[in-house]
Order: structure tokens, then sequence, then C-alpha cells
């Protein structure tokens, strides 16, 4: 039931200079993309949106989900805030960038140095509106960029040189009542006037994403009995979200000079990471699709200090981590899909930087 969910997202970029990037080890291994970038690119990354973008801001206490173990046991090693094994799709982005990822807001001291890829806002569970989770939504999150801009933390120009990536709304349909036609209308519109106040603020590009396929979340998949396939009435009703998002954003690029707002599609992303055919999973570098890495109560342990969950031999061969959320691998898997994409962001004039050939392991 698409009620039940509660997951997350996010994203954005530049390039024009090769340059090579450099992902700390993980595990020993040599594993992450030597990629392309743009010189005179977006230098700093403000990041808004739910547990597909957060990269800390939840809470660190031994109660919270993103803080316990096994979670970041790819990528930093141990807990670090995120909701995967690893690394999330804001921390390829910022990759892609030539930069590193933005620093949490709630972990932020107040020391210049942190501040200077940009900021994280996206906190795990929320949305566009007020959702089950008591944490900032889309509204909320915003505020917070403008307070800094006041403090004098960031200047004017700090946003004229920045991209946003929004990547939320899948909370908001843990909410979800009445008229499904007239629910998707308001979310849509009011992320709409989010994506506008955020460029007026100064940033030139605003990317958004569209919703990933709802039915194939495992969760999701489990709780309507159509595991191992998606759950078609579920799928139906991103689509649809998505079609009212990219409506909306195309009529709001017509209004807007310079055409700053970008849909990254996640729907397509996904679906083709998992190569999902009409809401069945086919043949892909992942064996098991919608089985999940870590399965049962991810994180939890009774009384006797007993696990509550199982984990899988090798993340690497599972596409999501939990119920769901992607594993590094693949949120790696997603992020290769919607590289084509990315220039759209870029400056009109900017020249995309020859491919490279060969993936640098680190």
């Amino acid at each position: 039931m698409v009620e039940k969910v509660c997951f997350s997202i996010f994203l954005c970029l530049s390039a024009c200079l090769i340059i090579t990037i450099h992902f700390p080890e993980v595990d020993g291994a040599r594993r992450q993309p030597h990629d392309k970038f743009i010189l005179n690119g977006p230098e700093k990354l403000f990041v808004f949106g739910d547990s597909y973008a957060d990269t800390g801001n939840w809470p660190p206490t031994d109660a919270s989900m993103p803080w316990r173990e096994p979670y970041g046991m790819t990528f930093p090693g141990n807990p670090s805030g995120r909701w995967s094994d690893g690394r999330v799709l804001t921390d390829y982005i910022a990759a892609y960038l030539g930069i590193g990822s933005p620093q949490p807001y709630s972990l932020w001291k107040g020391d210049g140095e942190a501040k200077q890829y940009g900021m994280n806002f996206a906190f795990g569970g929320t949305g566009v509106f007020d959702t089950y989770v008591d944490g900032p939504n889309m509204t909320t999150q915003i505020n917070y960029l403008q307070q800094l801009l006041q403090q004098n933390v960031y200047t004017k120009h700090d946003l004229t040189s920045s991209a946003a990536l929004v990547s939320l709304v899948g909370n908001d349909y843990t909410k979800y009542h009445g008229n499904m036609n007239e629910f998707v209308d308001s979310i849509t519109k009011q992320l709409c006037l989010d994506l506008k106040r955020i460029h007026e603020m100064g940033i030139p590009k605003v990317a958004v994403t569209a919703m990933q396929p709802l039915g194939c979340l495992p969760f999701v998949a489990f709780s309507t009995g159509n595991y191992p396939n998606c759950d078609e009435h579920s799928n139906n009703i991103t689509r649809f979200h998505n079609q009212m998002l990219k409506q909306r954003v195309d009529k709001l690029n017509d209004q807007t000079e310079g055409s700053p707002f970008v849909i990254l599609d996640l729907y397509a992303a996904f679906t083709s990471a998992m190569n999902i055919q009409h809401n069945h999973p086919g043949k892909s570098s992942f064996p098991h699709p919608l089985l999940p890495c870590c399965l049962g109560k991810c994180g939890d342990v009774d009384e006797s200090g007993k696990k509550e969950y199982g984990l899988c031999d090798d993340p690497k061969m599972a596409f999501f981590w939990d119920m769901a959320h992607p594993s590094q691998q693949g949120w790696l898997a997603v992020y290769s899909a919607l590289k084509s994409s990315l220039p759209q962001l870029f400056h009109p004039q900017a020249q995309q930087a020859t491919p490279v050939e060969n993936l640098v392991m680190l």
C-alpha cells in the first residue's frame, strides 16, 4: 500500500575540463569512477529533500536508524547518517561536479571551511508538506538557507555560482487521503512554488527529481503481495505524479528566462538499472533486484542484543540496501543511468568534456 511507504531522494551539477575525482577507499577496494567535469561550473551544491539525499541530518542517536550498524558498512565503514550501506545519490552528484559532498546542515558547527561546498538540508522522511516524521518540510528547509543568507554565512555571489538539487515528494504519499488527482495536483503545485523560490534566491539552475517507481520499493512489493515483481497500482500513481510534475515544470520554464528548471528522471533510472519491463524486473547486474541486502528490521536488535535482520553476502550484488533505499551499488547504477541528463544543468555555452574511457578505482 502506497500510504505506508516512507523513503526519499535528490540531485544537481556542471563540466569543460577533465578532472580526476577520488573517493576515499571503500573496504580497500578501488571502485569509484574517474568522471568528467566542466570548468567554471557550479562551485557549491544546495540540497533539499528526504532520505534519498540526506547525508547526516537525522539526529545522531542510537535510536536513529541511519546511525546504527550495519548502515554505513561499505562507506565510510561505520554509520554516518546515510540511509544506505554507503554513498547516496547526493555524494555522486557532488563528485560529478568535482566538489566534496555538501555539509549536512544539522552537523554544521558554524566553521567557515565546512560550508565551502554548499549545504545539505535534506532530512529523511520529510516531504513537500508535513509527514508523519517530525522533521523540516520543504518550506522549512528553504527557510534554513534564507536564514544563512541573512546571517551572511553565504552571499548572493555564493548562490549565483551554485546549483540546487531537490529530491523528495515520495513521503507525502504516506499521508494520502481523498481524491488522488487533487492530492497530486496540490503536491506538484507547491513543489513548483518551492523550485521557483529557490531560483529567485539567486541559484541559476535547479534540478528536481521525478519520483522513483514506488511500486518497485521492496516494502511496497512485499506488502502488496507482488514480490518479486513491482506493484502496478503504485507505479501508476508514480507515473501520474511525474506527468503532472513535468507539465508544471515545463510551464515554469516557459515563464522564466533561461529555463532554469531541470527534471532528473529517477523513474527511468531505477527501471533501467533493474531492467524493469511492465513491472517485471529483468536480467541485470543485480540477481534479485527487489530483494534488499539488509532484510528484516534493519539496524534493530532485541532486548538480548540479537539482531532482528539478516545481511546478504555482498552488498554490491543488491540494488536495494533496505526495504526502501538503494545500496551504494544501487545508487551508482542509478547515477550512471542519469549521467546523460546532467549536462542540462550546465550553462548553455559550456562544452561537455571529453568522456574518460576507463574507470579509475581508488
